[in-house]
């Protein structure tokens, strides 16, 4: 039985595109998904083996939807990530003119990483937002209350579209990362070039309490990569850490860290180590490389024994 792996859909989206360069893909069945809630809860009820689903952009941040439904509710953990470049094209139904043009869907992150094209070519335009930007493509039809949807241009193909502008993206360099996610019980041993992605959530707030965080991190020499603030939903103020930081569970400076992030916060939750997408190796000081914290631990071990 072949494995099954739900994505962002539906088809055309860059979620697709992306689940399509990782070896897991490979004999699967690709089901694509109304939206990353729907996406990670099929990996929670058990009819998908995972689901990949964005996390990140170069242009926009965070994806917040996703930070949010890894944080809350029944434990998930990531267990790859891979990231692509994005590029966007107007597509439009068959005969569409520029000057048709009055409504444009997308989704809002492209919207944003389209913005000076639109003021350039399309400076009246209303724009619509979409659950994914192939979305848009993909209710484009007669009936639509819109003329034209930024996306993939490999949307054209699905929806029976025309391309009416490619590369209208602000910045030419935008990439977005994704992240493959299965329930616990699928570690991925350490390859020396990791990263762990943990979800902090403090006991109040108080002077201090986001320094304390990083200090744990900071005084074992990791790295962090990501690092922002979202609201718990249960009162106003209340926040929590979404982090991701380079390192895996199974090394000791991570452990440790992950030892004294638990001391002071109220709750840490693990959301898995994996690697890095872009297999980068980096330097860890003699201090904090395994073989010190085993060196301490026998020393202070002997010191005890002693007493």
């Amino acid at each position: 039985m072949s494995e099954k792996y739900a994505y962002l859909g539906p088809r055309g989206t860059f979620t697709e595109a992306a689940l399509l360069e990782m070896p897991q893909s490979i004999g699967a069945e690709l089901i694509p998904a109304g939206s990353v809630h729907q996406a990670l809860e099929a990996v929670r009820l058990g009819s998908v083996t995972g689901a990949l689903v964005p996390i990140e952009n170069s242009v926009e941040g965070s994806v917040p939807t996703t930070l949010d439904e890894l944080s809350h509710g029944q434990a998930l953990e990531i267990v790859a990530e891979v990231a692509i470049p994005v590029s966007f094209g107007l597509l439009v139904r068959p005969g569409t003119q520029m000057s048709d043009i009055k409504r444009v869907a997308t989704h809002p992150h492209a919207h944003a990483q389209c913005l000076e094209w639109l003021h350039a070519n399309l400076p009246e335009v209303h724009v619509l937002p979409a659950m994914s930007t192939a979305a848009a493509a993909a209710e484009l039809d007669d009936d639509a209350p819109y003329q034209a949807a930024i996306c993939s241009t490999a949307a054209a193909a699905h929806y029976n579209l025309e391309i009416l502008a490619d590369n209208i993206g602000d910045n030419e360099a935008a990439w977005t990362r994704f992240i493959l996610v299965r329930t616990p019980g699928h570690a991925i041993p350490s390859t020396g070039s990791d990263k762990t992605t943990v979800s902090l959530f403090m006991h109040e707030d108080h002077p201090g309490a986001l320094m304390e965080i990083l200090t744990e991190f900071a005084v074992r020499g990791i790295n962090l990569t990501r690092i922002e603030s979202r609201p718990t939903k249960k009162q106003l103020g209340d926040y929590f850490f979404s982090v991701d930081f380079e390192g895996h569970i199974d090394e000791e400076r991570v452990g440790e860290a992950m030892k004294g992030l638990h001391r002071i916060c109220a709750d840490v939750k693990f959301l898995g180590s994996y690697p890095r997408h872009d297999g980068k190796f980096s330097p860890v000081k003699s201090a904090v490389k395994d073989s010190a914290f085993v060196e301490a631990d026998e020393w202070l071990s002997g010191i005890r024994k002693r007493r």
